[in-house]
């Protein structure tokens, strides 16, 4: 929750280096659409896996960038954070948001997470997540997974995290890559209680 308004939630969504930097951005998207609030950690892999996979180039000086990814979401309700600030609020437990997502996330950036470091602001405030037992989603874009990703990713799961991996369901009859895409940022949002109607769910009409 916010300080200035005890109705809206405050979720931090970091993108790594790992393929599938879309399933950040559209998670963004329907945060924002939620009326959420957002700050959003891009690493420097993050940023050079999503312009080769989207076109977008965003900067990594942070004043740039937040002013660039506010208007690609047209919205100020979006936040940047530096990878290196540890004066940001994500950093603290007095100060931590209400969940954390890492979409994707990779596994080496699971790996430090899994082994409790803290070398930048990404893995600090996933830290925090787990310490203050606040909502830790990891969203893997891995395959095929090798002992190493196993453990880290049970040794996580046992810590109180949500490994929520990018694999998208056929039973509602996607048509696109962005049905594709909505499958798995529903299903994170699903954990977030956010309300949405990006798939059909099972049971449910699928024509």
């Amino acid at each position: 929750m916010t300080a200035d308004n005890p109705q809206i939630r405050h979720f931090v969504v970091a993108i790594t280096g790992a393929s599938g930097s879309v399933y950040g951005l559209r998670l963004i998207s329907e945060l924002l659409r939620s009326g959420e609030r957002v700050s959003l950690i891009l690493t420097s892999a993050g940023r050079q896996v999503m312009n080769h996979e989207t076109g977008l180039e965003w900067s990594a000086e942070i004043k740039v960038q937040r002013q660039q990814v506010q208007e690609y979401f047209a919205s100020i309700a979006v936040d940047c954070l530096a990878i290196d600030d540890f004066w940001a609020g994500a950093a603290s437990g007095s100060a931590a948001a209400d969940a954390m997502i890492v979409a994707p996330c990779s596994m080496g950036t699971l790996g430090r997470i899994a082994a409790g470091l803290s070398g930048n602001l990404l893995e600090r405030a996933a830290d925090v997540m787990l310490k203050e037992r606040r909502r830790l989603l990891l969203v893997p874009r891995e395959t095929p997974f090798n002992n190493i990703h196993l453990e880290n990713l049970l040794r996580l799961s046992q810590a109180g995290a949500v490994i929520l991996p990018a694999m998208p369901g056929f039973y509602h009859g996607p048509e696109t890559i962005e049905d594709l895409v909505d499958f798995v940022v529903g299903k994170i949002l699903d954990q977030l209680d956010v309300q949405h109607s990006l798939f059909t769910r099972w049971g449910e009409d699928c024509d």
